[in-house]
């Protein structure tokens, strides 16, 4: 997998920062943990005024292309705890919101996943708090 800069804000980048050492102090463990760290570990840090609208950031809504099966797809990423994927509200821990976290409209996502690798075009964003002028969400 190919990787490349993502953009996320301070607020974002420290919220996710204390999600991680919550859980790690939890004693729950994954791959996509690490993977996540990784994530946030290359992003360029931006203030929320500053990142641009086709950002997908933590609370965005955004369209998805499967480029294997063609199926589009809406998902709103969010922290476990809104977690709802009926809803279609998908945690930053799960594979798909990791690998979405601050990319953007246009990029092609591919990760590893259980049943081997994703391919997924960010089409569109429906939502971005920053872009709204939601700065705390």
């Amino acid at each position: 997998m190919k990787k490349r800069n993502i953009y996320i804000t301070q607020f974002d980048l420290e919220r996710l920062k204390m999600l991680v050492a919550e859980v790690r102090a939890g004693g729950r463990n994954s791959a996509y943990l690490g993977d996540l760290e990784e994530e946030l570990d290359r992003a360029i840090i931006l203030e929320p005024e500053e990142v641009p609208p086709n950002v997908i950031t933590m609370n965005s809504k955004v369209r998805l292309k499967d480029l294997d099966t063609g199926e589009r797809m809406v998902f709103h990423l969010v922290f476990p705890r809104d977690a709802d994927i009926e809803q279609g509200r998908i945690s930053i821990l799960a594979p798909i919101g990791t690998g979405m976290i601050g990319y953007e409209v246009g990029d092609t996502v591919e990760w590893n996943v259980p049943a081997g690798v994703r391919k997924l075009e960010i089409l569109e964003i429906l939502y971005q708090p920053e872009a709204a002028g939601d700065y705390d969400l």
